[in-house]
């Protein structure tokens, strides 16, 4: 079996080329992928060439960890079965062509433990699960009626912003592109100079900008804490003084586990996380070399989605 990919052949360069799969074992999945979205984090450091170095890195590869399809073949120890709609995070099913972290596909072999079953009414909008538990790891053990900041207006940082509704606090957003600040029901988006609060026990940055680590320090109550939940291609340094003087505590948050992924889904499940209004850009998964485009070169575009359904 193959499949159709999108292969970053070097930065900057991407080709959608047939690939050959990995055969499946007996405890793996074959999907047909319906959908994959494009993140403007890790996918664009990718693309750009700009990515620290990080496990698995190589050229070629076959980026994205944002797909949805239907399970087409189960192994006889595969924990799901065929027909079954899943989120897959990922995949390395493409022999001597890296997988990092290899989602963007038209079919997939992945173990099956991995797969995550979803509602197939969510459509391509079950894309999203992967930025809702990152956003979840982020959310830590915030209490009800918590103020804390979210620094970025993006998808994640709206995710976040979700969450922290759904635990019962009342966040306020940070974001400088004002078409980024609208879509906020339920929270407040302000820029930063709108902003005259300096007593945050809770900043969370989802942001990637290494260069404002100082002024949310200045930001902090006494104690307080500020979670790093973006990537940073940048090294991140701060000034002591204002840090000490505030005991400031930091934190960073990593990629999503397995418990993340289960918190979220019963929260979509149950009605507490909506996933509506995110996704702003839809395109064939043929015209892969201008959707990657768009979505690092356009501020419009909140999460761009590969459709992988005519792919031949």
């Amino acid at each position: 079996m193959d499949a159709l990919a999108v292969i970053l052949e070097r930065p900057e360069s991407l080709a959608l080329n047939r690939l050959p799969l990995t055969p499946p074992a007996a405890d793996d999945a074959v999907v047909a992928i319906a959908w994959s979205g494009i993140s403007t984090g890790t996918e664009r450091l990718l693309w750009s060439g700009r990515m620290p170095p990080f496990p698995g890195m190589g050229y070629p590869l076959v980026p994205g960890y944002e797909s949805v399809g239907t399970v087409i073949e189960a192994g006889a120890d595969a924990a799901v079965r065929v027909g079954h709609t899943v989120f897959v995070p990922g995949a390395r099913c493409f022999g001597a062509v890296r997988g990092l972290f290899g989602g963007a596909a038209s079919h997939l072999v992945a173990p099956a433990a991995r797969l995550v079953p979803v509602d197939a009414a969510l459509g391509d909008r079950a894309c999203l699960i992967a930025l809702a538990a990152t956003a979840y790891r982020a959310l830590g053990g915030l209490r009800p009626g918590a103020t804390p900041l979210i620094v970025g207006h993006g998808v994640l940082g709206r995710l976040l912003a979700r969450l922290t509704v759904a635990a019962g606090a009342e966040p306020t957003v940070w974001e400088r592109d004002p078409a980024r600040r609208e879509g906020s029901p339920g929270y407040m988006v302000l820029a930063p100079e709108e902003d005259a609060r300096r007593d945050y026990a809770v900043i969370t940055d989802v942001s990637g900008d290494a260069s404002g680590l100082d002024g949310l320090i200045a930001r902090l109550a006494p104690g307080g804490e500020i979670v790093l939940a973006g990537f940073y291609e940048a090294p991140l340094s701060f000034a002591f003084p204002p840090a000490f003087m505030r005991e400031a505590r930091i934190r960073i948050s990593a990629e999503f586990r397995p418990d993340d992924l289960a918190a979220v889904t019963a929260l979509i499940e149950g009605g507490r996380l909506s996933l509506d209004g995110l996704i702003t850009h839809r395109v064939p998964a043929a015209q892969a070399q201008d959707a990657y485009r768009t979505a690092f070169a356009d501020p419009a575009c909140l999460k761009m989605i590969l459709d992988w359904r005519d792919a031949a």
